[in-house]
Parts: C-alpha cells; structure tokens; sequence
C-alpha cells in the first residue's frame, strides 16, 4: 500500500496522511485533492510518499492533479524552515506561498478592472466642447470629466494615438466623486465602462545586455569589492548613500549572474518602488525580467509559478515580498534593496515572516553557489551588526552619482512658530516659501506626512468626546473624500455624525493632519499646482501606482504629498525641495525602534530631493529641534546614530543583543483572556524567569470585537532556540486545552518590528 503525508492550506501543524489508491501516482510536490471531516474536499501538496502503514483508519486521495511537482525540494525544505522559526503551522506557509489559483479545484478566473473611456459620441473636440456645456449646472460632473480629461493626457492625444488608459476608482479617487455621480455620467453617455484584464506576462522585447551603462571609478570600486567579498562571506551588505548609482550595480551583478547561466531574485519592499524600477531593468533584460506582487491578478501569478517551473523560465524575477515564495531552478543571486524596510516583514496573516531572513535561509540551503546582496543608505541594526562584527561582508558607497551633494537640510522649530502664530496648518512660512521658490523655478515639491486620511482624530469641542471603533480600540480617521470615519485596523466605517452623542454640540472638529487634508490645504494655498497624493487609499490597484509615479516622473504633477510610501528609493529627476511635516510623529511613537524608523524615514525621504542638477532642499519641522538624533539626519551622521543607539539596546536587552518574540492572545470575552494570559505569563516565567515581560495590553487591546494580550519574550544570542520553541508550544497547548478558554487564539511574533 503506497500513502501520502500531505499539507493542507489549513492553520494546521504537521502533515496529514492519506491512502494513494494504485490506479494514481504521485510524488512530492505534485498537488492531490483529499477529504477532509463528512463533506469538505481540498487541494494539498504532497510532502512525502511512503509505505509506512499508520496506526489509525485512513481516506483515499480522490484525484491527483499534477503530473510534474509544482513545488520544488528545496521550496518545501524552505517552507519547513518558516513554518519551524516563525512558529507557524507549515498549511500557513503553504497559503500564503502558493497562489489562490492553486489551492482551488478547476478553473481560475482571471482578475478584471473597470476602466472608464469617453462616450462614443464625445470623443472629438468639438462634441467635448457640446459635453462641458451640457454639464455647466452640474458641477460635480463636470469636475470629474474635467479630471478624465487631464488624467487620461486626452488633449495629448492626436491623429488617433490611444489615450492613458483610467480605471473607475483611480477616477473617483481623483476627483473625490461617489458612485452616484460617476452613474449619471454614465447614464447620460458622456462616460463609458470597460472591463479588462489586469496584467499580463511579460514579452518585454529581446534583451539588451550591451546597453548597460559605464559605471564610474566610484561604482568599479564598489563592484569589485562586491565581488571580493563575496567570495569569503554569503551575504554582503552594501551601504551606499542616496542616490550613488546602487541600481547600476545591481544591473552590472545581475549581468554577470546570467552570464553564468544563474537565475537573479530581486526584492523591493514596495510595489511602487517595482513600478519604477521594472520599466529600468527591461531596457536591458527585456522578456528575460518576470514581474511577481500582490497587485497582479491571481491569473498572472499562477502563470509565473508555471512558467518558473518550465523549462524556460525568466532569469531576472523583481518583486516585493511574496517573491522570495517562488521556484527557482538555478539561483545565484538574491538581490534585497531596501534591506532595512519594515515591509518585507509580514504582519498578517501568519507565517509572520521577514523576506529579508527567508531569502539569507534559502541561500544558505543551496549552499555557497548562492550569494545575498543587501543594498541601502540607512542598514538595519541587526544588519550592520552582522556586518561588523564579520558576519556579512561589508562595502561602502560614500560618494553621490555624478558627484551631486547631498541635500541640505534645515530644520524648521515649530514649536516657537506655534506659539507666535505664524503657521499655516502643518506649513511653516520657511516651507512655503520654498515650495513657491521651486514651483515658480517649474521644480518639483514632495510633501512627507505619515499619516493617511484627513484627521487622524475628530473631537468634540465642547465635551472632548472622541468617535471611537465598535469592533476595535482605537479612535477613528475622518476621510473627508468619503465622508466618513474609518478604522484603519478592521477598515469598518462610520457615518460622520452631525452632532456629539454625548453633548448634543454641532462643533466637531477634526485634530491632527493627514495626508488627505495636508492635499485639500495645498490645493488651496497654490491653486495652480497639480497636486497628487500617495498613501494606501489612493493606490488600491496596480494601475494607480503606475499612473502616480508615471506622471509625476514626467512632470505632470507639481507637488507629491505622501506617507511612507514616496520616502523608499523612487528616483525623480525635477524635485528640488522635500517637506517632512511632523518629525515628531515618528520620535514619539512608543516603540523601542521609534527612532531607528524615523531616522531611516527622514534620511529616506531627504534622499528624494535634488537628484540631478543642483543641491536640493530638506525642510525637516520639528518641535524637538534639540535632539541629537536631528542634528544626525541633518549631517547624514549613520555611524554616529548607529553607536548611541547600540549603547541604548545593549543596556536595555533589545535586539540585536536579544532576540524578541511576541505572545499574542485573543478571545471575545476580556476575562478569559485576562486568565489565559496571567497562565501563561505564570508558566512562561517558570521556565525562562525573567526573560519575561508581561501579560500586559498592547497599544491597540482590542481588534475585530477580539480582546488582545501581549506576553513579551526577550532571549539573549545564543540560546537553544529549538528549546524555546519546544517550550513555548507546551504552555500554549496547556493553555488551550483548558475548556474555560474555549475560543481562545494564540499566534508568535518572531523577530517583531
């Protein structure tokens, strides 16, 4: 009798065996279909066939649905790596690895956008003329077609040359319209709707190897010390400053691995940085360069899991995170830009895992043929640490392209503005004067406010009620666009009301800037600008992110305002100042890494400003202009940053002389969670004594009606990590084992930022 031990896209451990009936045949990695319980079947994949008989009554497979394995060996050694470090059942793994089109029976269903076009009778100059004035008593149309027109570059389009093409939601986002009018546009034919399919491989033309650039002494030197380095050390960082020309060593590495005959896997932390970034890499790898995120259709996905698993795959694969999930058949290269990005570490779902790790463990699998390149201007702690103590290779890039200077920076104390009342909401009088300097020069403006939404915070005047989440504990964002409040945790949403709850006052008054408002205020302070905002709500789809970059890239837009988003590596020829708003919402966040971020962010973002051409301009605002940390940014002090901050996490037992995990509960019901946790924290604290923190409640204690506790383990470099782990699975079944913490759920955060 043969039987399959398979896993299944369940928050299950191990593996589940089944009987293989003789007409079929399987091998690892080859997906099958089982039953799982009375009535449900699902798609598994196949981790081991033997000839052990268990000891328990088993169910057949029911159909088998690949001939060649779908996953590859060294995947599944990979994915029992994640599933063991981040203590996550290896079915997590195996869902958030595999597309959604391979975990389902039958037929994918390729993914559509609604795409707007002109009406078919007002598409000539003369009809659109007809069109506006037929709109003239309807504003709000008129606006959004007046929106369409720009957007889609209409007037740019002659002798029959296709316009931008504009999907529904980037449209409504734009002009800030509802369904209801974007319908009478439609219902009165001005409008037209369109489906289409989102993404396609790519046939991105033959590749052009011999049009790679020259690169300059600086560069040569930082290539070949690459290459030295790489010979006695896995993975090397390379710390260059902003805008030293790392791509065009990325591009001359990934080169030579082709050369080769090696497979190149490089990492972006954000899609909107893969955006810009693709179009650069298929001028020279052409259809060699695969492109893999979450903003493809699943359809894509599936079809480049497939075409990796061919015979000929794409050589190059740029992606963000879920990337790093891919078959590869002959990797030599994983190229991690950004390293010290938070985005490459997963919140949620589980497995909780950092890209950057799993991509240095599956190196470190296929052994020393395998070499990890981790590129930035700002590295991560544990990064740098590796580096220099030895673990990491280490090269430095010290010297900008084209010997352009780095920005100067001048921090604006707003503090002594406020009180002299000479701010203009979040803008100084420094900063708007030079946004009017640069924009009068036809120079562009980038405006950095990491907060979303237009208040993070609304208030009653008169009593100090606060609208807060049903589901969550957090008070709720007021988005002006949709008006409506909206949770950012659980995303529900609430209508603004007209009056307090509590006092009956009419005076609700929003507190704080986002970026949603900090774009209504400079639309009205230069009313000549075109003004774009990035931030999650305004880039839901692939096409939006492509739209912003594209148009800001070629001008079109005057003025950036954006979260985090626009601080990540994007490269912008015309920008000669950079605004931070509020330097202070990222010091005084209360987490240990609050000023690690902040000083990667800031010097991030400062980076943007004066690329080619001459120097450009930071206006940093903070109400804390004395902290050494600023007068670090301001001087690009990394090293200086780096040893005070190291004194601090050495003395406070924090990584990366420790190592964390994070011990999440939640139930419905706060009193079972309170007793489950004061359990384990008791029973926690009996094995690993004082390396325990906790229980306690986080930050947000409750998300989606579910009351959450944190139990917090600090262990030092070193430990027996399988122990712990052992340890930590023990307690956690006592704990769930008890029937009076039914419903109880409890989840790891390895390595938490």
């Amino acid at each position: 009798m043969t039987y399959v031990d398979v896993i299944l896209p369940l928050p299950l451990e191990g593996f589940f065996t089944y009987l293989l009936p003789e007409r079929m045949a399987a091998e690892a990695g080859v997906r099958v279909v089982v039953p799982l319980g009375k009535s449900k079947t699902y798609v598994a994949v196949v981790a081991e066939v033997h000839n052990r008989k268990p000891d328990f009554e088993v169910k057949a497979v029911m159909d088998v649905l690949d001939r060649r394995p779908v996953l590859l060996p060294a995947q599944l050694r990979l994915w029992r790596w994640i599933s063991d470090y981040y203590m996550s059942p290896i079915g997590e793994v195996m869902n958030t690895a595999l597309p959604m089109g391979m975990k389902a029976r039958g037929a994918y269903k390729p993914k559509t956008e609604t795409y707007v076009a002109l009406g078919e009778k007002f598409r000539t100059e003369q009809m659109m003329h007809i069109a506006l004035d037929m709109m003239a008593r309807a504003s709000k149309q008129q606006k959004v077609m007046m929106d369409y027109l720009a957007m889609s570059h209409w007037d740019e389009a002659v002798d029959g040359s296709p316009v931008t093409e504009i999907t529904r939601e980037e449209l409504m986002n734009e002009s800030h319209c509802t369904a209801a009018v974007m319908k009478q546009l439609v219902d009165r034919g001005f409008l037209s709707l369109y489906e289409k399919e989102v993404g396609r491989l790519n046939h991105g033309g033959e590749p052009q190897l011999d049009s790679v650039k020259q690169l300059n002494a600086a560069q040569t030197e930082a290539y070949n010390h690459i290459l030295l380095q790489m010979m006695s050390h896995q993975v090397v960082l390379l710390h260059g400053v902003t805008s030293s020309g790392k791509t065009e060593i990325y591009i001359h590495l990934i080169r030579r691995a082709l050369e080769r005959k090696e497979q190149v896997l490089y990492l972006l932390p954000e899609i909107a940085l893969t955006v810009q970034m693709r179009e650069r890499l298929q001028g020279v790898f052409g259809n060699r360069l695969g492109i893999y995120h979450s903003k493809y259709s699943d359809a894509e996905r599936v079809e480049i899991w497939q075409k990796q698993l061919s015979a000929n795959p794409y050589d190059v694969i740029l992606g963000a995170r879920s990337a790093v999930m891919l078959p590869f058949q002959r990797l030599g290269l994983v190229i991690v830009d950004e390293e010290h990005e938070t985005s490459f570490k997963q919140q949620d779902p589980a497995p909780r895992y950092h890209a950057r790790s799993v991509a240095i463990m599956m190196a470190a699998m296929k052994g020393r043929s395998v070499n990890v390149l981790l590129g930035t201007a700002t590295p991560s702690m544990e990064s740098y640490q590796n580096a220099q103590t030895g673990k990491y290779g280490l090269v430095t890039l010290m010297q900008r392209y084209k010997d352009i200077e780095l920005p100067e920076i001048e921090v604006v104390d707003v503090k002594d503005l406020q009180r002299r009342k000479m701010m203009n909401g979040p803008f100084s009088p420094p900063l708007l004067a030079a946004m009017r300097q640069a924009l009068g020069q036809k120079e562009q403006v980038i405006l950095f406010q990491n907060r979303r939404g237009f208040a993070p915070m609304v208030e009653c005047r008169q009593c100090g009620w606060v609208p807060h989440c049903q589901h969550c504990d957090v008070s709720l964002t007021y988005h002006k666009t949709l008006g409506v409040l909206t949770c950012h945790y659980c995303g529900h949403t609430y209508q603004m009301p007209e009056k307090c709850p509590c006092c009956g006052s009419t005076d609700l008054r929003g507190r704080g800037f986002g970026t949603e408002k900090v774009e209504d205020q400079v639309r009205e302070l230069f009313p000549d600008a075109r003004v774009a905002r990035m931030d999650l709500d305004t880039t839901r789809t692939r096409n939006a992110y492509e739209r912003l970059i594209g148009d800001f890239a070629a001008g079109r837009t005057n003025i950036l305002i954006g979260t985090q988003m626009i601080s990540k590596g994007l490269d912008f020829d015309r920008v000669s100042v950079v605004g931070i708003l509020n330097a202070d919402a990222m010091l005084n966040y209360p987490d240990f890494r609050a000023y690690e971020y902040a000083f990667m962010m800031m010097a991030q973002v400062s980076g943007r400003a004066g690329r080619k051409g001459r120097r450009g301009r930071v206006l940093l605002q903070t109400k804390n202009a004395q902290l050494p940390i600023i007068a670090q940014v301001v001087r690009n002090d990394y090293e200086g940053f780096f040893a005070d901050l190291m004194e601090e996490r050495a003395a406070f037992r924090y990584p990366p002389f420790y190592r964390l995990i994070d011990i999440y509960l939640k139930h419905k019901y706060e009193g079972v969670v309170d007793r489950a946790a004061i359990y384990m924290g008791n029973r926690l604290r009996s094995l690993f004594g004082e390396r325990v923190l906790g229980p306690d409640k986080p930050a947000v204690a409750k998300v989606k009606t579910m009351n959450i506790r944190k139990i917090v383990l600090k262990l030092e470099n070193g430990i027996d990590m399988a122990r712990v782990r052992q340890c930590l699975r023990s307690v956690e079944t006592d704990a769930m084992n008890d029937k009076g913490n039914n419903g109880l759920q409890v989840f790891f955060d390895v390595d938490p930022l």
